[in-house]
């Protein structure tokens, strides 16, 4: 049986957390250097081809990258793709001026919060996800942690616990938004700020793909990821009870108790994101130098494109819902409206 997904839009932002924007600055300047290539050398492309620019969020690489695969095996098409935390992806389009023809993002709210109405008047909510806390057999207590410890375990003396930058990618945010919550959840007075502890600036990376090698290399004993990652890289991870892991629509009401703010468009700027079920979305953005064939693409991942992403570790919507106007008409068709 497949599960149901319901998604609650909207909330009032308050209380936050703040991010350095000299983070934010050095963490942007690598992005580029990430860059998934696809594309040939100048001249190389063949008549007829059509070109696909995606930027994604790094937890959407794998995925996607096996779903442009797949796609490209029945069109003809160059892809270049582009990988980095969401915040980072956003602020590509309303800082740099860069405009892709697919944007997919791991929080769909960083849409009405960064790019609309001047970017995207639209976006497809096309995937589910969960927090979880990976780690290895090499990991510090690696045979004592359990759901029910976890947070004791992290807390030891000697362990090294990583998480993302909260001001470049949701992964980061979404990790104090579990701190939070926890506290709550458990009535441990005063946990969030031991969490917080427990990831020293040393064990921040941009992004939470970027944990994953140093779990692996043993540089970390346990990182804050998406289970769609964990799984993904083979990691071992502890499944969160589902009241602080962001996966579960029925505790909406609680995950709402949290709130984040993050540096937002203009350095004196901010934004807040309010805990809720974690959400996938994408659009095609204003602009988009070659539309025709993101539409294409874009139903692909609305149809067929589902078991690929599905098959790489990614839940998606049985049937993805659209938010905004003026989508393209073959795309609006296979989406239900919010």
């Amino acid at each position: 049986m497949k599960p149901t997904f319901t998604i609650r839009m909207g909330s009032t932002k308050m209380a936050f957390v703040c991010a350095t924007i000299t983070t934010l600055a050095l963490a942007s300047c690598s992005s580029d250097a990430e860059r998934e290539k696809r594309r040939p050398a100048e001249g190389d492309q063949e008549p007829g081809e059509s070109v696909l620019v995606v930027y994604n969020a790094g937890s959407l690489a794998r995925p996607l990258r096996a779903a442009l695969d797949s796609f490209v095996t029945r069109e003809k098409v160059v892809v270049e793709q582009e990988s980095a935390g969401s915040l980072e992806t956003a602020r590509k389009l309303t800082e740099l001026g860069k405009i892709p023809d697919i944007i997919a993002l791991a929080d769909y709210e960083v849409f009405p919060q960064l790019l609309m109405p001047e970017f995207a008047t639209w976006y497809m909510l096309f995937a589910q996800n969960r927090m979880v806390i990976a780690y290895t057999d090499r990991s510090k207590h690696a045979n004592e942690i359990t759901p029910a410890n976890w947070w004791e375990v992290l807390l030891k003396p000697g362990v090294e616990t990583g998480r993302s930058e909260p001001a470049l990618d949701p992964a980061g945010y979404r990790t104090l938004l579990v701190f939070q919550l926890a506290e709550r959840h458990y009535h441990k007075r005063g946990l969030e700020g031991r969490l917080m502890q427990s990831t020293p600036a040393r064990n921040i990376r941009p992004k939470e793909v970027d944990l994953v090698a140093l779990l692996q290399a043993g540089e970390l004993d346990y990182a804050w990821e998406y289970e769609s990652v964990a799984r993904a890289a083979g990691l071992r991870f502890v499944q969160l009870p589902h009241e602080i892991d962001l996966g579960s629509p029925g505790d909406s009401a609680f995950y709402g108790q949290a709130s984040v703010r993050v540096p937002g468009k203009t350095p004196r700027d901010t934004i807040t994101f309010r805990g809720e079920p974690i959400v996938y979305a994408f659009s095609i953005p204003i602009g988009a130098p070659h539309p025709a064939v993101a539409e294409r693409f874009a139903r692909y991942l609305m149809t067929d494109g589902k078991a690929v992403l599905r098959l790489n570790h990614l839940p998606a919507l049985e049937r993805p819902v659209m938010v905004g106007k003026r989508a393209p008409a073959s795309i609006s068709v296979l989406a239900g409206e919010q």
